[in-house]
């Protein structure tokens, strides 16, 4: 299986993905009886739900220390004691101190909604390639609203992948207004390069959330979270109609690696250079929630 490469902003270094279950992710998609096994069980909700149950045991508590060791982890950044947690699923939608995850002050930037590992393009309606050549994005079909397509068409795109091994609250990437999460049903395939590699169209597959976030600087901007297998719990923590700063969280993925997507309005946002150009080679930035994504146009 071809490894999957990243470049880490905040190391300087192009750097290799443990993936977390890889054997069973490149049979499930790679093997003919892998397949028969994804269309008849593991991309269906149930899967999924008696994972998440299996995660929620008090017996799971056990798999936290061997996980933190095993993916080198920071204890230090976590809001509680690593023994406090009653399961692994308790600790894996862990909160960090908001010391670990300062969020960018200049009022002209948006910030990573997520620590992961993102792809940018500045125009949805022209992205040709996502993880290989010729893979387009479905706005239509991703949105579930062809009107509300056409007016993101030209917008600027951002994808961020989070993996089992990445803090798993996502936040708003600018101060505003937000409304009403609308969910779009769905199966849970895997969003790990390994499963998108072969078809994107999972992303808009999946089961989905959209918000709109109204800002005074960068227009009405277009959150979604992505379910995934074993991510059968997408959970909004903000207050709809309420005003939330820049870096305030707004929910948590429980057990498993998924994807979050923000689109913006033709013309209201720049990709930070690094972002851009790393997307460019289809590769990956590595970035942690908080940091530029973007800057107004």
């Amino acid at each position: 299986m071809e490894p999957i490469r990243y470049f880490n902003r905040h190391t300087g270094q192009t750097e290799t993905e443990q993936v977390y279950g890889e054997g069973f992710l490149s049979w499930t998609y790679n093997h003919p009886l892998g397949a028969v096994a994804l269309n008849a069980a593991v991309k269906r909700p149930f899967f999924s739900a008696w994972y998440g149950r299996r995660m929620s045991t008090p017996e799971s508590s056990a798999r936290v220390a061997p996980f933190i060791e095993t993916y080198g982890l920071d204890p230090s950044e976590f809001a509680d004691p690593v023994d406090s947690y009653a399961s692994f699923n308790e600790f894996f939608y862990r909160k960090l101190k908001p010391s670990a995850r300062p969020v960018d002050p200049d009022e002209a930037s948006v910030v990573f909604p997520a620590d992961g590992r993102h792809l940018g393009f500045n125009r949805a309606s022209e992205i040709d390639g996502v993880f290989v050549k010729g893979q387009k994005f479905d706005l239509p079909a991703l949105l579930g609203d062809a009107d509300l397509a056409t007016k993101y068409a030209d917008g600027a795109l951002i994808l961020s992948r989070l993996c089992p091994v990445d803090y798993h609250r996502f936040h708003f990437p600018a101060a505003g207004l937000p409304g009403e999460t609308r969910l779009i049903d769905g199966p849970l395939f895997s969003v790990s390069p390994i499963a998108l590699r072969k078809h994107l169209s999972y992303l808009w597959q999946n089961k989905r959330t959209i918000t709109k976030l109204n800002t005074q600087r960068f227009g009405t901007v277009l959150l979604l979270e992505i379910g995934a297998t074993c991510v059968g719990t997408i959970r909004q923590t903000f207050t709809p109609g309420q005003t939330v700063e820049k870096g305030a969280e707004k929910g948590f993925f429980a057990f498993g690696g998924s994807s979050t997507i923000t689109i913006f309005e033709p013309g209201a946002i720049r990709l930070e250079t690094d972002l851009a150009e790393n997307s460019s080679q289809q590769t990956e930035l590595y970035a942690q929630v908080g940091t530029r994504m973007a800057h107004s146009a």
